[in-house]
């Protein structure tokens, strides 16, 4: 029991723990519709979209946050903006800015003096190394994320199931799909220094696909994708400390792990309780027959 309560007691490990809990709660809400819209891809390439802001305020001594957020929002623009064509599907486009964003973050990572340790920090993050001002951030994010959530619920619902429909409701999709851009911008950037964008994206898809196999409605997926996270977070910082491993990828690795259990109890939960085969009514003349018949 000592072994499961002493890391805790450490204040960096309370931080990171506090940090972990607000980063899932953060990606659950963003995560949900992402995995219910499948932008997978979406959300990779906008974790690696922000390596352009954030080397260029690491070069001018500015906020890496405010660096990523500037260039998170462009690729979000960029994103909306090249959707309109009709020459181009959305994946070429996402794939187009994710290349080209990447790559002059490369370059301008590669011209500072530490490159190799401002590029591993940028990708793996540093959840061990938060500070009270790091978590008021993430407060405040969930705080949007809530707000954005709750506000665009109906709007972003139609369109995970029927843009179509979305479109006859008056609910303009193009409208609500830039605001869920928005929304999962919001998530990277706020998680990013925590877990970093190679494992932020982890936390993003794999604690709502866990959730999905056991709740009936978005809300629900939410919930069960912050309990899922917190669980990663909880038992990513007691394996890290006691195998002295990174904290953020072993937190973003239980998360994995958690998914394939929770996807595997499912499959056996279907597959020990028997399906319910529909016998349809006896039609009402046989009734009548069997009631004469001595």
């Amino acid at each position: 029991m000592e072994a499961l309560i002493e890391p805790f007691g450490v204040v960096f490990v309370q931080r990171a723990l506090w940090a972990g809990v607000l980063v899932s709660a953060i990606c659950a809400i963003a995560g949900t519709w992402v995995v219910l819209r499948g932008m997978a891809f979406l959300g990779d390439a906008m974790s690696h979209g922000m390596l352009p802001g954030v080397a260029l305020a690491s070069l001018l001594g500015q906020s890496l946050f405010l660096g990523a957020a500037l260039a998170a929002g462009a690729m979000a623009a960029g994103i909306t903006a090249l959707g309109r064509s009709r020459r181009l599907s959305q994946d070429t486009s996402i794939g187009l800015l994710f290349v080209g964003m990447l790559s002059v973050g490369v370059i301008l990572v590669s011209h500072s003096a530490s490159f190799a340790v401002d590029l591993t920090a940028f990708l793996f993050g540093d959840v061990l190394a938060v500070r009270e001002r790091d978590l008021l951030h993430l407060g405040l994010s969930l705080a949007v994320a809530l707000v954005v959530a709750t506000l665009g619920h109906r709007a972003f619902l139609a369109l995970a199931f029927d843009p179509r429909k979305a479109h006859t409701l008056g609910l303009a999709p193009r409208v609500a799909h830039a605001v869920l851009l928005g929304l999962v911008t919001l998530a990277v950037v706020a998680s990013f220094h925590v877990v970093g964008t190679l494992l932020v994206f982890g936390l993003l898809i794999a604690p709502p696909a866990a959730a999905l196999y056991w709740a009936r409605s978005v809300p629900t997926i939410m919930l069960g994708a912050t309990a899922f996270g917190a669980t990663a977070t909880v038992l990513g910082l007691l394996v890290s400390w006691h195998w002295e491993t990174a904290a953020g990828a072993t937190i973003t690795a239980t998360a994995v792990l958690l998914f394939f259990a929770s996807a595997s109890t499912a499959a056996l939960r279907r597959r020990a309780v028997p399906r319910r085969t529909f016998r349809p009514p006896e039609p009402a003349h046989r009734s009548e027959e069997r009631s004469v018949t001595p």
